[in-house]
């Protein structure tokens, strides 16, 4: 296990290595921090201090090694828009972005696994049908379409939820957050049903595809013969045997809720760091675009870190075969 989990995260570390680099290149290469920070009327001893806060007169090899010196401290450097720290605004935007990927992770994981669980042991029931033919608007419909439908339904037409914003929030010094409100919770409905909806259709078509292949293997025929109670033949058996693509799959989703929560939270204005994200591409702050981009990947790989580990808790077969 041990040999296992090292192999694992030594891998982790060079891949994030490699992400901090890209990260440090956009930063170095794109956009003219001189020019956007200082004022016009700057002097040349102003530029030569702001040149050396930046480390801009030292190698590229030092300047990478303060780079990642910076991220590992909290230091991502200054936004050429706003002129503040990028640790700054990442911190402001960060608890709506944790809450709507949390509240979407919830609705994926309540709707979309006992609905794939019944999908894939009864596929030919009536509700199954029903559910896979309404999943495939699930996955078809655009993000930014679902979230306009879900506006002018519920917010325009039945005016019950908000249509925008984050609604009343609580600062508890360390974490703002709306879950301590009604006007939260209200403005959080919308948007976290519009980003799950796709992680929703998706995990059920996974788990119902992942069970009926599972249900005719062999030892689930094996296990049929000996009369094992139909139950415990699903429910255990062949579960168990789902687990490995399930956990990985849904581990891989709680990534893509966050990365892929800038279409939604454009569309409700939602103040998270997707929208931050997209701001920051619409005035090329790269220092913003390159700390995102850079916690993105972080995010994905240590999800994907938790699930290679969690692999010979699950079976020990995992052991032999990928040690």
């Amino acid at each position: 296990m041990f040999r296992y989990a090292s192999a694992r995260i030594a891998q982790t570390v060079v891949v994030l290595l490699a992400i901090a680099f890209i990260g440090f290149l956009l930063v170095s290469n794109l956009g003219d921090p001189l020019a956007s920070l200082l004022p016009p009327d700057a002097t040349p001893q102003d530029r030569a201090a702001l040149i050396a806060t930046l480390h801009l007169d030292q190698p590229v090899a030092m300047r990478f090694l303060t780079f990642l010196k910076g991220l590992l401290v909290g230091d991502f450097g200054i936004s050429y828009r706003s002129h503040e720290p990028v640790a700054a605004l990442i911190w402001e935007r960060l608890p709506a972005t944790v809450e709507l990927a949390f509240a979407s992770l919830a609705i994926t994981l309540l709707v979309g696994v006992p609905l794939g669980v019944y999908c894939g042991i009864r596929p030919r029931s009536a509700l199954a049908k029903a559910v896979m033919f309404v999943s495939i608007a699930g996955v078809t419909l655009p993000t930014f379409v679902v979230g306009i439908l879900l506006i002018a339904v519920f917010s325009v037409k039945l005016g019950l939820l908000p249509s925008f914003g984050r609604g009343q929030t609580v600062d508890l010094g360390f974490w703002k957050t709306g879950l301590l409100t009604a006007s939260g919770w209200r403005a959080l409905v919308l948007p976290a049903i519009t980003l799950s909806l796709f992680q929703v259709t998706f995990v059920i078509r996974m788990i119902r595809t992942q069970l009926m292949e599972v249900g005719h293997s062999e030892f689930i025929r094996f296990a049929r013969a000996r009369g094992v109670e139909a139950r415990r033949i699903w429910f255990v058996h062949a579960l168990k045997n789902t687990l490995l693509p399930v956990i990985t799959v849904l581990a891989l989703q709680f990534g893509n809720i966050i990365a892929f929560s800038v279409v939604t939270e454009n569309v409700f204005a939602w103040p998270g760091l997707g929208s931050l994200f997209l701001q920051s591409i619409q005035t090329a702050d790269m220092p913003v675009i390159s700390v995102y981009l850079i916690i993105i990947g972080a995010i994905f790989m240590m999800l994907n870190l938790l699930v290679e580990l969690s692999y010979p808790l699950i079976d020990q077969r995992v052991l032999r075969e990928r040690a």
